[in-house]
């Protein structure tokens, strides 16, 4: 019998991919399942984009190994975007790492800077990613709380108040997934003072700055940032290109440099069209933008009525393309009530749990479903 790696032990296969197989049965089973449950974005990207990608893929040389660092045209692409969208000024030569989405980021970053034994802060709740790869790598996760009563936010005085001596890296996601709460510059601020009196690296994942937020942040617009903090980004949710799998990285020159050497030994370079596609979608103007909030606002009106007919509570404010609800007091566990949902309305939506214990009693829904299919699920309940 061939063994596993001892790292396998460490973590589970990913909630969704199981979850999934699951409404796959049922849905084979003859049964109309709406899905609310995923963040992915059901929208094409424009037609400008798309004609990109189908012109580059007769350029010569379009099918052969492109450079790790991405092309020099779509580094100062990103470098104009975060201009103009976060007044960020960010080298494109040496600053800015495209990657294949930024999930693959999270696992490089890791590689490139924790040892076996270094202490990582995990926001709970978060993207479960952190916690997975944090296993992988063989660091240890330390979670740190948001709750409601704190705007889902890091409370500054009781991260203050731990044992730091270990920690290397700290996670943090705005605006916030899953719970949508946004962040101000101050209290970026805060945190990037937090990491420089500690020497950890402070990585932001921002993918849901453009959707339902008229506040686009940036932990890079902290002066001096750049010295302990990293910033992931995406084209998946702003731009609709989730599957072409397209993101980057931005910080200082040496943290980019590490983080390059372990990309540039895990993969070849990125499909040309795809990067000739996202050049194009980061110079899309203020209208696509408008549009996108556009359609989203629409379901996210329905989704407000879909979450008042189960009974739960939500914030008006809260940005990104996911519905955060808190679940009546006297409602069942958080896991109990999506499959009661799931097997008796065959709706699916994703269980607070599965983003850590300070999930239980919320409930996420996800606006990547038409107008038509929320308007279904709401006749559901009638």
């Amino acid at each position: 019998m061939i063994q596993t790696a001892k790292r396998l032990e460490t973590i589970q296969e990913y909630y969704f991919s199981k979850k999934l197989r699951e409404v796959r049965v049922l849905m084979g089973e003859g049964k109309d399942i709406i899905n609310m449950g995923i963040g992915s974005p059901d929208l094409a990207p424009s037609m400008e984009v798309i004609a990109s990608m189908q012109q580059a893929i007769l350029e010569p040389g379009a099918h052969q190994y492109q450079s790790y660092q991405g092309l020099p045209e779509l580094r100062s692409a990103f470098a104009s975007f975060y201009k103009k969208k976060f007044n960020v000024l960010l080298e494109a030569q040496s600053e800015i790492l495209p990657l294949m989405g930024s999930k693959e980021g999270i696992m490089h970053i890791s590689m490139a800077f924790l040892n076996a034994g270094d202490q990582v802060l995990i926001p709970n709740p978060g993207y479960p990613t952190y916690t997975s790869v944090t296993n992988l790598v063989g660091a240890e996760p330390v979670m740190y709380d948001l709750t409601e009563e704190n705007n889902w936010l890091p409370d500054m005085d009781k991260l203050g108040q731990m044992n730091l001596s270990k920690v290397k890296l700290m996670w943090i996601s705005y605006p916030n997934m899953p719970t949508g709460a946004r962040i101000t510059i101050e209290k970026m601020d805060e945190l990037v003072t937090f990491a420089k009196r500690h020497q950890i690296l402070l990585v932001n994942d921002n993918p849901y700055s453009f959707v339902l937020n008229d506040t686009p942040t940036s932990i890079l617009q902290v002066p001096g940032a750049k010295e302990v903090a990293l910033e992931l980004n995406s084209l998946s949710k702003t731009f609709n290109m989730a599957g072409w799998r397209v993101g980057m990285v931005s910080g200082n020159a040496e943290h980019i440099t590490a983080v390059l050497k372990i990309k540039s030994n895990m993969d070849s370079g990125m499909f040309y069209g795809v990067q000739k596609g996202a050049i194009t979608a980061l110079k899309s103007g203020d209208g696509w933008f408008q549009e996108l909030n556009r359609t989203y606002s629409k379901r996210r009106a329905l989704m407000f009525q879909l979450v008042d007919s189960i009974g739960a509570t939500y914030d008006l404010n809260a940005a990104g393309m996911f519905i955060w609800a808190k679940l009546p007091i006297a409602s069942k566990s958080s896991e109990e009530f999506i499959d009661e949902l799931l097997y008796e309305k065959d709706i699916f939506i994703a269980p607070g749990t599965i983003f850590g214990s300070n999930g239980e009693g919320f409930i996420r829904f996800s606006l990547c479903v038409t107008e038509e299919k929320i308007k279904e699920a709401i006749k559901r309940f009638e």
